[in-house]
């Protein structure tokens, strides 16, 4: 189902908070990665579209666009897509448990891992009390926010110019600020405390654009970050194992070092399996494949 016979193929994609509808949105970078990485299910953890900007003012680059028919077409090559809406595409919480084109919509999800693990899969603004109780002053924050990604779009204009790689301002400094760093460490506490409620063994979520992979007692949290800022994604290899994939970095190191994309224990093409054939005129033995998937929705 490889798009890309030397695209990273793994077992699930789990991306979030691209706020599609928004110039800060970083779609050509976003275009790059789904480039390079193939995935059996793709799961879109909330904020894929920025319905808060759309509903104020229309912005939709063709790039944009182009995203949402790289996703389209990962579907119709075979991938399965489950879309977790979160607070900037709340509209699509009207119609949870429904299918459009062969896309899931789900409030939050039961993932089974390869290995067994089991991981709800969730936004996480539902633990975001700002959000739910003071909405007009996340909306002032989103405009402080947004006059920060200005200032960080045109400050990598110039790096680009300077043949310097991507930062992110507005990453650097949200962690700078003691509040912020407070914050994280409560979002993640309360996701946590949600995973052990629905019996799961980790918690998959976006929302506050710090992308994380951490175990904290015995589960597993993990943050897929963001397309505006910091252009990460979580992906889960064949063996079960997650990873934080953090673009600029992965991107420069491969480019420094290019060798073929790997994914952990992932199935062998075609070529890979009868190379060793021709070389030893011996058939080739079959490399592992993945298990089934198995997830369920959380009531």
């Amino acid at each position: 189902m490889a798009e890309d016979a030397d695209a990273l193929r793994v077992r699930t994609l789990f991306l979030s908070d691209i706020h599609l509808g928004t110039k800060g949105c970083q779609a050509e970078l976003l275009l790059d990665f789904m480039r390079e990485v193939d995935a059996d299910e793709i799961y879109l953890v909330g904020d894929i579209v920025d319905g808060w900007k759309l509903r104020s003012g229309w912005y939709w680059p063709q790039a944009h666009n182009d995203v949402v028919q790289k996703l389209l077409r990962k579907v119709r090559k075979g991938s399965r897509l489950v879309y977790v809406p979160g607070n900037h595409d709340e509209f699509l919480r009207d119609f949870l448990d429904m299918h459009f084109g062969g896309i899931e919509i789900q409030d939050q999800v039961l993932h089974e891992a390869a290995d067994g693990k089991r991981y709800l899969v969730i936004h996480g603004d539902q633990f975001d009390l700002v959000v739910r109780h003071a909405r007009w002053l996340a909306l002032l924050g989103d405009g402080a926010y947004t006059a920060a990604l200005f200032v960080n779009t045109h400050l990598n204009w110039v790096r680009r110019r300077l043949g310097l790689t991507y930062w992110s301002l507005s990453a650097w400094a949200k962690l700078k600020v003691k509040n912020a760093v407070n914050f994280i460490g409560r979002f993640e506490e309360f996701l946590i405390a949600e995973a052990r409620r629905a019996e799961a063994d980790g918690v998959i979520c976006g929302h506050i654009h710090h992308a994380a992979s951490r175990m904290v007692g015995d589960m597993h949290y993990l943050n897929t970050g963001d397309w505006v800022e910091s252009c990460t994604a979580v992906v889960e290899h064949y063996d079960g194992t997650m990873e934080v994939i953090r673009f600029a970095e992965w991107k420069r190191a491969h480019a420094e070092a290019p060798t073929p994309l790997t994914s952990r224990s992932r199935p062998a093409t075609l070529v890979e399996e009868l190379a060793p054939a021709a070389r030893n005129s011996l058939p080739a033995s079959p490399a592992p494949g993945a298990g089934p998937h198995s997830t369920r929705a959380v009531a």
